[in-house]
């Protein structure tokens, strides 16, 4: 009777281990499932918007608390109370950066060569913050292969780069070797004016791809470089819709939507666990192309629809 009682009280105490452990596993659960994410914006221009309507619904959906920000009203208090904070644009995050505290920090929308160059160091606060991004733009590997895909006698791209950006040229020129394209570059100095490197590289280049580059690439300059480069007979490869609509013969790009996807997935991924893990930072996942088929007739290209591009680069929608 003893060994009965006794196997009975030790097996009570094993399933009260048991269902208390699963207590404790669905309470650091839920808890992990419950986190507040803040979103920064730079302003409240369209692009931003999106961003945040796309992650709130998918966030939303999952559980989670979604706050929405401004860069000009954000405050160490409202970052310290977030779980996670995604930041989007320039803007939001220079607001951030400036602000005290230990949230990890997402940005989105930035520029691969402003996040390395500063953005990084900055949101970092020296290794008290962990930080990381979804670049605004493209790799390089992914243009070459679609220039190499819409083009495919080209041998050699024309790159304008102010001095700035001059880094960026190895990245270019390895990007390119892997479809075989060379390239052409002329650095463009603040006072200099466009027409005279413009026409150097177009003189031996067969297609221009056009870099985010505000000394380059402006509204003051953006028609004349179009037209220039049409006058050579040369297409522009550019990086937004409205640069496609504008004259370039296509673009490849990620849409604010797209950008907003990706960044709700990596924040629904770092919350999984206790402790929030961002992956290294990257360029978009998911990306449109876009052509412009009056250009295209006119300079007398057939290039392959939009959607069977996508799908020979291997793109997610």
């Amino acid at each position: 009777m003893t060994f009965f009682l006794h196997r009975i009280l030790t097996d009570s105490v094993r399933v009260f281990q048991t269902l208390f452990g699963c207590v404790l596993f669905a309470a650091c659960v839920t808890s992990a499932a419950a986190a507040r994410v803040t979103v920064v914006l730079s302003s409240d221009a369209a692009p931003y918007q999106e961003v945040y309507q796309v992650m709130r619904a998918v966030l939303e959906d999952s559980g989670h608390d979604v706050a929405r920000e401004y860069a000009g009203a954000v405050s160490a208090r409202t970052l310290a109370d977030a779980r996670l904070a995604v930041v989007v644009g320039v803007g939001a995050a220079d607001a951030v950066a400036a602000q005290p505290g230990r949230t990890p920090v997402l940005a989105v929308l930035v520029p691969r060569v402003w996040y390395q160059k500063t953005g990084q160091a900055r949101l970092a606060d020296n290794g008290r913050r962990t930080v990381s991004a979804i670049y605004l733009d493209q790799p390089f590997e992914r243009q070459a292969l679609l220039i190499r895909l819409a083009f495919p006698d080209a041998r050699r791209v024309g790159v304008l780069l102010g001095n700035a950006q001059r880094g960026l040229i190895e990245d270019i020129e390895a990007g390119l070797r892997t479809q075989k394209l060379a390239l052409s570059y002329s650095l463009v100095n603040e006072e200099q004016r466009l027409a005279m490197p413009l026409e150097a590289v177009l003189t031996e280049a067969d297609v221009l791809l056009a870099v985010p580059d505000p000394q380059v690439l402006n509204a003051s300059t953006a028609q004349s470089l179009l037209l220039t480069s049409y006058r050579y007979r040369d297409p522009v490869v550019g990086y937004s819709r409205s640069l496609t609509r504008a004259g370039a013969l296509l673009s490849l790009h990620s849409s604010p939507s797209q950008i907003g996807r990706q960044a709700a997935v990596w924040v629904l991924n770092a919350l999984s666990g206790p402790n929030v893990r961002l992956p290294a930072a990257a360029f978009p996942a998911y990306f449109s192309i876009s052509i412009n088929e009056q250009v295209a007739r006119s300079l007398g290209f057939v290039v392959p629809p939009e959607d069977e591009l996508e799908k020979r680069m291997g793109g997610e929608h």
